[in-house]
């Protein structure tokens, strides 16, 4: 679908991917986010930082719901974070998918290591924002 290829071109101009260096595929009601993570993502004790888990979670559970809104932003309203077991090197990957549709959108994501072991849970509420989704936001 088209409007999930202009998301995916959205996530990768997003300034802060720059760092993170991504991959996204984006469903309807679904989406997969993928990190390389390297010792730039840990912190001062050699594992990968909490903001990691919430970046590529929250990723992960936005898009999903982003895919089923058109016109305007999703912006994520609340999000809750299960930590399951530290991760050090290597590629992560979040699964996210819309649980509930309606005025607000709820949506879970899990993350998984190389060998699918479970290292996280996410869960949050996405609402449909002010802002229209253009060129100015790197929708095309």
């Amino acid at each position: 679908m088209e409007h999930h290829r202009k998301l995916e071109r959205m996530y990768a101009a997003a300034p802060i991917n720059r760092f993170y260096r991504p991959t996204l595929r984006v469903d309807e009601a679904r989406a997969v986010v993928s990190i390389e993570v390297t010792e730039a993502h840990h912190h001062s004790a050699g594992g990968m930082h909490g903001s990691v888990y919430f970046k590529v979670l929250d990723d992960a559970a936005w898009f999903a719901c982003a895919s089923l809104v058109e016109d305007v932003f999703v912006l994520t309203a609340t999000f809750e974070l299960v930590f399951l077991r530290p991760f050090t090197m290597g590629v992560v990957r979040a699964v996210g998918v819309v649980d509930e549709r309606g005025r607000r959108l709820r949506a879970s994501a899990e993350l998984f290591d190389e060998q699918d072991r479970l290292l996280a849970r996410g869960r949050g509420t996405f609402a449909r924002g002010p802002g229209l989704l253009t060129s100015e936001v790197h929708y095309r």
